[in-house]
Parts: C-alpha cells; structure tokens; sequence
C-alpha cells in the first residue's frame, strides 16, 4: 500500500468513527450533550464543535481556499448535535473527496497555513496525518466523555483488519460504501 492509497483508507476510517460516534450521541438529549464533563473541552459539544472547527480550517488550507484563518474564525457551531452531525459529514466526505483526487501533490505539495502573525508551510502528508491525529485524538475524549452517560460508547477502532469486515458492513450501508470503497486500490 502506498502514502496515498494509506491516507485515503484512514480518511474514510475517520468518516466512519465519527459515523458511529454520533450515531450513539443522538440518543443523548441536548441537555446531556452539553453538561459539564471532565476533559481537554468541558464537555461533549465543545469537543465535537473543535473537531469540526480544525477540520474547517485544515480543509481550507489542503484546498487552498483564500481566506482560511478568518474563515475559521468567524464560524459559528451548529446548533444541535443533528446539524453538527450533518456538518461533520460533510467536512468528513470534503476531506475523502481531497484525497481521491488523482494527483493531490503528495509528496512534495507545500500547504499553506495562515496563522495569526506568519504563513506556517508544511508538506500536505504532512497536514493531512496531523489532521487525522487531531480527530482521533478529540474524538477519544469524546468517547471517554460518553461512558460517563447512560448511552454505551460505540466501538471506534475495528475498521481497518480485514478479518473485521462483519463488524462494519451495517455501517458501510449506511454509508453506501463497499470494502473497496474503504481500501481504495493503490
């Protein structure tokens, strides 16, 4: 498997935790969803609106989109965790759609991260698995943060062993997916 044909399958396993994630938040009232918790966000819709914030801002820049910084920071979070849910999606299927293109310049594509005094440059493999980290790492707090709720955590980390296909076949429906959709051909 190459960088690319890597970076695509973990884009989408990140589709699909988030899928499941919010699938099970959607029982949680709006109460629930934005009470107090212990974590790095104070609670579950302060986390999830960070993941979608950096998600924006990142996306931009991966697209080049002029305007990145005041972009992301004149958004506003959703108001429900519906809507977020929907938003998320979208940004998730934006960031596949990014990495299926044919030749996205990997591995020498410099991005451009405006920042508030300079222009932070990276190389995009680089952008692209700090942006994955980013979501794996708040979405594990988030998960965290469910357990002390009354809706069960829902298993975020099976997608990627071939021997698991029966685990995530109801969801890749969902999703209108195939295996060879998940595991893209080099």
């Amino acid at each position: 498997m190459n960088l690319l044909s890597h970076l695509r399958t973990q884009a989408r396993a990140n589709r699909l935790a988030n899928h499941r994630l919010q699938r099970a938040m959607a029982a949680l009232s709006d109460a629930e969803y934005r009470a107090p918790r212990t974590s790095f966000f104070p609670s579950l819709a302060a986390t999830l609106e960070h993941i979608l914030w950096v998600d924006h801002y990142y996306l931009d820049c991966l697209h080049g989109v002029p305007g990145a910084r005041e972009r992301a920071l004149a958004w506003s979070p959703p108001a429900t965790l519906a809507a977020l849910a929907d938003e998320q999606a979208r940004s998730d299927e934006r960031f596949i759609a990014l990495l299926d293109q044919g030749d996205v310049g990997l591995p020498g594509r410099i991005v451009e991260m405006p920042r508030a005094a300079h222009v932070q440059r990276e190389p995009l493999a680089n952008v692209v698995a700090h942006l994955l980290n980013h979501q794996v790492h708040h979405r594990g707090q988030a998960h965290a943060m469910l357990a002390g709720t009354a809706v069960k955590p829902p298993q975020l980390d099976e997608f990627l062993m071939s021997s698991e296909a029966h685990l995530r076949g109801d969801d890749l429906a969902v999703l209108g997916w195939t295996e060879a959709v998940l595991f893209p051909a080099d």
